[in-house]
């Protein structure tokens, strides 16, 4: 089966921007102009309400594991999954519909992967829970699950993934750039800081 139609697919649901949509919605404003003007879920929570923001990453985190799964239960092959799967979370940081700005990608890698790597992904997502949890910070949380979901690919032998995961890794790394710096100066932003 042809790959190009579902990375075609996947990079324009991937586009799909919840966080803008639910805000306007819900409490008609826009992320954008708010906090770090970021449209992903942690950005959504902190200007529009937790409920807002657990809604954004609930839907950011399926579109992801939608495709994958079809693709996956049409036949399509491990490379082939890798690439819909990369263009699922590339749309998500670089929407279409927002002139190529979005948000940084992390629930939509959670829900590419697990389709592919279930339980990799989902004790790399717990990880990332209990470093929040512990520290305060969603982006250090996220850091930590990119490189642990790596880990445990190389582990676990699961080889043809880890591509993927670490080009996703990067890409994340990268969409944080700006939190790493925050969070080495000491003036990163604690998650208690979103509204209920």
């Amino acid at each position: 089966m042809p790959v190009l139609p579902w990375i075609i697919v996947a990079y324009l649901l991937g586009s799909v921007p919840f966080g803008l949509l639910f805000a306007r919605l819900f409490s008609g404003s826009d992320p954008r102009s708010a906090g770090s003007g970021n449209v992903g879920a942690t950005n959504v929570a902190r200007t529009c309400g937790k409920g807002v923001g657990a809604l954004t990453l609930l839907c950011d985190l399926l579109k992801g594991l939608v495709v994958v799964a079809l693709a996956r239960w049409f036949g399509i092959s491990v490379w082939g999954l890798s690439l819909i799967a990369l263009a699922v979370v590339c749309g998500h940081v670089f929407s279409v519909f927002l002139r190529f700005k979005g948000g940084k990608g992390v629930a939509a890698t959670v829900g590419v992967m697990l389709p592919l790597a279930f339980w990799q992904a989902a004790v790399a997502g717990i990880l990332c829970l209990l470093v929040v949890w512990r520290t305060g910070f969603v982006s250090l949380g996220s850091l930590y699950m990119m490189a642990a979901l790596a880990v445990l690919l190389f582990v676990s032998l699961n080889f043809a993934l880890l591509p993927l995961s670490l080009i996703l890794g990067a890409l994340i790394f990268w969409t944080h750039r700006e939190n790493i710096k925050r969070l080495a100066a000491g003036t990163e932003k604690h998650w208690k800081g979103v509204r209920s």
